[in-house]
């Protein structure tokens, strides 16, 4: 077999916070899957060297907890940038984490970010020429649940 040439391992670059504010959960309820739930998204902020605005209302996060604990998330909503563009964001991945402290999430209390696994893979769509790259770029991001939002920081594999 012919010498294999080093691939670059690919870097993350900043690409801001997204710091989405959620209202109360909806209990869809058992499936065959899991536990099925909607979170509504009720608005936000977004902030980063690349682009600025605001989340906008009506966008909704659709979770399954499956048997084993895990959560799958699939955020679906839009942005409303500085510029009047939009940016519509579709992010989905995984949280899990030990179950007592999963609980504690359930309830509302804080949890130390750094102790749960979320992690999701947004994927992005434009009407703004300018964020085109959102379109054709690969991200991967690290969020953190709070009472009342979710912290989303999210990176463009370089």
């Amino acid at each position: 077999m012919a010498d294999r040439p080093e691939l670059t391992v690919p870097g993350l670059e900043a690409v801001g916070r997204f710091s989405v504010t959620v209202g109360e959960i909806i209990e869809v309820g058992q499936t065959v899957r899991g536990r099925r739930r909607i979170i509504p998204i009720t608005g936000g902020v977004v902030d980063g060297p690349h682009f600025a605005g605001t989340v906008l209302p009506g966008g909704a996060d659709m979770q399954l907890i499956r048997p084993d604990g895990v959560v799958e998330v699939a955020a679906r909503y839009a942005v409303e940038t500085d510029r009047g563009t939009h940016v519509f964001v579709e992010n989905t991945g995984f949280r899990h984490g030990p179950p007592e402290l999963i609980e504690r999430l359930a309830r509302g209390e804080p949890v130390d970010p750094d102790l749960l696994y979320f992690r999701t893979t947004p994927r992005f769509e434009t009407d703004d020429p300018a964020l085109g790259w959102l379109e054709r770029d690969v991200f991967v991001a690290t969020a953190a649940r709070l009472p009342s939002e979710v912290w989303i920081d999210v990176f463009r594999l370089t």
